[in-house]
C-alpha cells in the first residue's frame, strides 16, 4: 500500500537525521515544514518535503490535507489499559473527601481492581482491553507501553502478559510490554511484605521471563507499597532476566528512587510529583528518561510534575497518560498534551516533543517512531482543519484528530 498526503498546512516533527532524543533548550524547538507533502510506502516514511518541491507520485491513496496539520502519532509510553471492570464507586468516594491513600486502606485501590481481574477469564480481559486500546488509537495513540500489576499473583499476572500478547498480535499499534511485578501488596501478604517481595523475585519473574513477553520491569516504589530496598531486591533479580527497570517513582513521596533508577540504568522514571535537587543531578548523569503524568495529578488533585524545573536543567523529559481505573481512567493524549501546557506551563513545543519523540525514547523505540524521518515507521495523526499547531493544546476540549495512519495504514477515512 502507498499513501500520498498533500498540501500539508504544516508538518511537524521534521527531522532529515534520525534523532532519538530531545533535551533542555532544544525541546523547544519543532521542525517544520510549511505546505508540504509526505509519502508513505508499506509501513514506511519514503519522502516529504514542500509542495513547491513536489513531483508527482502515483501512489494509491491520495489525501488532500488542506489547512490540516500532519504530524507523529502520539506515544504513550506509561498505561495500565488491562484492567477488569471499574472502579467508579472510588471516584464518589474521593469526591466525598476520602484521599487515594484512605480507600486503599479500605481495600480499595490497586486490591479492589486485582480482586476484579482476578476473576474475569482472559478472554474478557482481552476483549476489554481490546475495546480500549482501540479507542485511543483514534484519538491518535500509535505506540504505546502497556502494564501489567492488577493481577498480584502469579497466574493473574501471567493471564495479564498473555492478553498483551494477544493485542500485540491482533494491533497495528506498537505496544510494549511491562512486568508491573510489585504494584500493591497483596490483602494475604499484608503481614508479610518480604514473603511476597520473595514470591516475585523466586517465583513471578523466572515465570514471566521464561514467556518472553515482558521487555521492562517496573516497581511502586512508595511509602506503603514497595521501599528502596525493596525495589532494590526486585530490579536487582530482574536484571538476570533481562529486564529493563521502568519505575514509579516520587508520586507522593521522595524515597531516593530517582537515584535508585539510575543506578540500573533505567530507561524511565515515571510520576516525579515530587522532585528535589539530588533528583536532578541523578538524573543529569543518566540515559535515563524523566516522564510526566499530568491527567494523574488532574485526577486526583495532587501537585503536577516541575517540568520547568527538569527541562530548565537541560533535561528531557515525555508525557504519558498513566490510563489506569483508579487514578487516570483516560487514555487521551490530546487532553495530556493540553495539561502539559496549561498546568506544566511547557510550551506547545516541548509539549508536542514530550508526547512523540520522547515518548518513543521512554519505550526503547525512538529509533524507528515519534518522529518524521525517512525510513521511520509511519504512524501519523491528520488533524482537522486548523489555523496552527499551538491549538492542538489550546483548544483542550476538543478533539484535533481528524484521521490517524497507523503502521502505514489509514484506519479511519474521512466520508
Amino acid at each position: 500500500m502507498s499513501i500520498l498526503i498533500k498540501n500539508i498546512k504544516q508538518l511537524l516533527q521534521v527531522h532529515q537525521d534520525n534523532i532519538k532524543i530531545v533535551k533542555g533548550a532544544d525541546m523547544k524547538k519543532l521542525p517544520l515544514i510549511e505546505n508540504a507533502y509526505i509519502y508513505i510506502e508499506d509501513d514506511t516514511i519514503v519522502e516529504f518535503g514542500t509542495m513547491a518541491d513536489y513531483k508527482t507520485i502515483d501512489a494509491e491513496t491520495v489525501i488532500d490535507a488542506s489547512g490540516k496539520i500532519v504530524l507523529p502519532s502520539w506515544c504513550d509510553s506509561h498505561t495500565h489499559i488491562v484492567y477488569a471492570g471499574n472502579r467508579v464507586s472510588e471516584f464518589v468516594d474521593r469526591i466525598n473527601g476520602l484521599s487515594y491513600t484512605e480507600i486503599a486502606n479500605r481495600g480499595g485501590g490497586i486490591l479492589n481492581s486485582a480482586k476484579t481481574l482476578q476473576n474475569t477469564t482472559e478472554n474478557d480481559l482481552y476483549e476489554q482491553s481490546l475495546k480500549r486500546l482501540n479507542a485511543i488509537i483514534a484519538m491518535g495513540t500509535g505506540a504505546v507501553e502497556i502494564k501489567t500489576g492488577y493481577g498480584l499473583t502469579v497466574d493473574a499476572e501471567l493471564k495479564m502478559l498473555n492478553v498483551i500478547k494477544r493485542l500485540k498480535q491482533t494491533s497495528l499499534a506498537k505496544i510494549k510490554p511491562t512486568l508491573l511485578a510489585a504494584h500493591a501488596i497483596p490483602e494475604e501478604y499484608k503481614n508479610d511484605k518480604q514473603g511476597y517481595v520473595n514470591k516475585i523475585i523466586k517465583e513471578l519473574i523466572p515465570k514471566a521471563s521464561a514467556l518472553r513477553i515482558a521487555k521492562y520491569i517496573d516497581v511502586f516504589c512508595e511509602d506503603g507499597y514497595f521501599s528502596i530496598e525493596d525495589t532494590d531486591a526486585i530490579l536487582k533479580a530482574a536484571k538476570k532476566h533481562y529486564l529493563i527497570p521502568k519505575i514509579h517513582v516520587n508520586q507522593f513521596n521522595i524515597l531516593g528512587g530517582v537515584a535508585l533508577g539510575v543506578k540500573h540504568n533505567a530507561l524511565s522514571v515515571d510520576h516525579l510529583e515530587e522532585l528535589n535537587n539530588d533528583d536532578i543531578v541523578a538524573l543529569k548523569n543518566s540515559n535515563t528518561m524523566p516522564v510526566a503524568l499530568p491527567a494523574c495529578s488532574y485526577f486526583l488533585g495532587i501537585p503536577y510534575t516541575p517540568a520547568r524545573q527538569i527541562i530548565d536543567a537541560g533535561l528531557p523529559l515525555a508525557i504519558a497518560t498513566d490510563y489506569n481505573p483508579g487514578s487516570t481512567p483516560s487514555g487521551n493524549m490530546n487532553f495530556v498534551v493540553s495539561t502539559a501546557c496549561i498546568k506544566l506551563k511547557m510550551t506547545p513545543e516541548e509539549a508536542i516533543n514530550a508526547a512523540t519523540i520522547n515518548g518513543a525514547y521512554a519505550m526503547g523505540i525512538s529509533s524507528m517512531y515519534g518522529s518524521i524521518t525517512r525510513g521511520k515507521k509511519a504512524n501519523l495523526i491528520i488533524t482537522k482543519p486548523m489555523d496552527d499547531y499551538s491549538s492542538i493544546p489550546y483548544e483542550f476540549g476538543d478533539n484535533p484528530v481528524g484521521q490517524v495512519i497507523i503502521n502505514g495504514q489509514l484506519l479511519n477515512p474521512l466520508k
